[in-house]
């Protein structure tokens, strides 16, 4: 997937600036796509030449000049093609952690654990800002009046799946710390 689609999709919701953006890419997308405030000002010029987005100026007091970025007629009919598309090919994980915990019998183990252990701490925290974001996109409706109500129910999904892939970082990983708590155990046993 280009970084376009994933900017198509976060200028769904309206009109943003490239700092809105980069800065709601964290509340919107993040779940699945990642990218830098650069990349993102890169493609939307690149969107711009293209005629995907438009740009209007827009003058502030005490900030600087800021552009607002939409979508024109040709970036909607840009994401119903692509949507229309079947996907690449099914998502591979390419996590340095893993690679980690696979070499672990022959490495640091207190190291290992303490990067998983890490990235439970990181899991936690996305989890309670996704659930953040989960509880405003309610409004203190029910999933179920939400899917009857809202306008776009995409960015629930997306949330949905994001929320569901920290809650099996969280299991693994104590998973993970359980049984090389207990190789540890076996390893000071052996040496005794």
């Amino acid at each position: 997937m280009a970084l376009r689609n994933a900017v198509m999709a976060a200028l769904l919701a309206g009109e943003a600036s490239g700092y809105d953006l980069a800065k709601g890419f964290d509340a919107t997308v993040a779940n699945f796509w990642t990218a830098t405030p650069q990349q993102l000002y890169r493609e939307l010029e690149r969107m711009q030449a293209e005629g995907l987005v438009t740009a209007r100026v827009v003058e502030q007091e005490r900030r600087p000049t800021k552009r607002l970025f939409s979508l024109t007629p040709a970036g909607r009919a840009a994401v119903r093609a692509y949507t229309a598309q079947p996907p690449a090919r099914p998502s591979v994980v390419r996590d340095e952690l893993l690679v980690k915990v696979q070499c672990a019998d022959a490495g640091d183990l207190d190291a290992v654990r303490a990067a998983v252990a890490e990235r439970m701490e990181w899991a936690t925290a996305k989890l309670a800002r996704y659930e953040r974001i989960r509880q405003r996109l309610l409004a203190g409706r029910s999933e179920e009046a939400y899917f009857a109500e809202a306008e776009r129910v995409g960015p629930y999904l997306t949330l949905l799946r994001g929320m569901s892939f920290e809650r099996e970082n969280l299991q693994w990983g104590d998973l993970v710390l359980r049984r090389l708590q207990q190789r540890a155990a076996a390893r000071s046993q052996q040496g005794d």
